[in-house]
């Protein structure tokens, strides 16, 4: 698994670099980065949009169903599933679209943890040096990144330590020392972990990856209407994986986080907007055109 999150580090390192090049700041790059991936996985929204909207149609029939055989676990069992069938829905069908962010997640992690290799794309040796002469300084309180190779702490000193910048050539010295200064983002260093500062306002990161995803979730769920009707993995994307993300933002450099809070926001946007055309309501109203339309054909045939 760390082969292929290295290898998607490694493209979305090209695409952040780009991005960064054109606005020299590595926060507004990341920002720039997600609408751009948002933009590449519109379909998937829509997909997942269209689940949602099904189940939120079917939930009247599932609430009878389970009211006619809510004594009987395995006929309940099998008259939903053949609900399912005649309408072609699947309760599941919106979950992997729900687990794809997870792994843009990571691909970002590791674009971010291992930034001089994965977006500068600098070669591994030359930076391997500069970590071993930058552990070699006494009196450093390195950050936990030290198990990614190190590359987060190179950056945040580079600018200090002539040592380090002695690991490579004269034209990457300048490219590094710029991009070192880039992770400046409203007062925040986004190479900083919050969990090296303990209690400061770096905490803000993990609070809102965690508060964004949960509210943008169960407004999306209210919208469609499948509050109360909610499925298996659908339980654990409101909760489990709004958790998971705020501990990945508590031990990482705050660019991470900051790319899951733009994420979570552009995403709730993206996903009023696929509402309006593909929310509960519209989808009924089709289905009840194209039902309507089927019958008026028919009976064209029969006359």
């Amino acid at each position: 698994m760390t082969g292929l999150f290295g290898f998607l580090g490694g493209i979305f390192g090209w695409v952040l670099y780009g991005a960064y090049w054109l606005v020299h700041n590595y926060g507004l790059a990341i920002l720039i980065f997600t609408i751009f991936t948002k933009l590449i996985f519109f379909p998937s929204t829509i997909k997942q949009q269209k689940s949602m909207a099904s189940n939120a149609r079917l939930s009247g029939q599932m609430q009878a169903l389970r009211e006619k055989y809510g004594n009987n676990r395995e006929k309940l069992n099998e008259e939903t599933q053949k609900l399912y069938e005649k309408e072609g829905v699947s309760p599941y069908s919106g979950c992997l679209s729900s687990i794809l962010p997870m792994f843009l997640l990571l691909g970002v992690f590791y674009a971010v943890a291992y930034p001089l290799t994965n977006t500068l794309h600098i070669d591994a040796n030359m930076v391997q040096n500069a970590s071993k002469a930058l552990t070699a300084i006494p009196g450093l309180n390195l950050s936990a990144s030290q198990q990614y190779g190190g590359q987060v702490d190179v950056l945040m000193y580079f600018n200090a330590f002539p040592s380090v910048q002695n690991c490579f050539s004269p034209d990457m010295i300048e490219k590094i020392s710029e991009f070192s200064n880039s992770f400046n983002l409203c007062g925040l260093n986004l190479l900083v972990s919050p969990s090296q500062l303990g209690f400061s306002w770096y905490l803000i990161i993990p609070f809102l990856c965690f508060a964004t995803s949960v509210a943008s979730q169960v407004v999306m769920q209210k919208m469609n209407g499948t509050a109360q009707a909610q499925q298996g993995c659908m339980k654990l994307m409101i909760y489990g994986l709004p958790l998971f993300s705020a501990y990945i933002a508590y031990t990482v450099p705050a660019a991470v986080g900051f790319y899951w809070i733009c994420s979570t926001a552009i995403s709730f946007v993206q996903s009023i907007i696929v509402h309006k055309y593909f929310g509960p309501d519209m989808m009924i109203a089709r289905g009840e055109a194209a039902r309507v339309a089927l019958l008026e054909q028919q009976e064209s045939l029969v006359k």
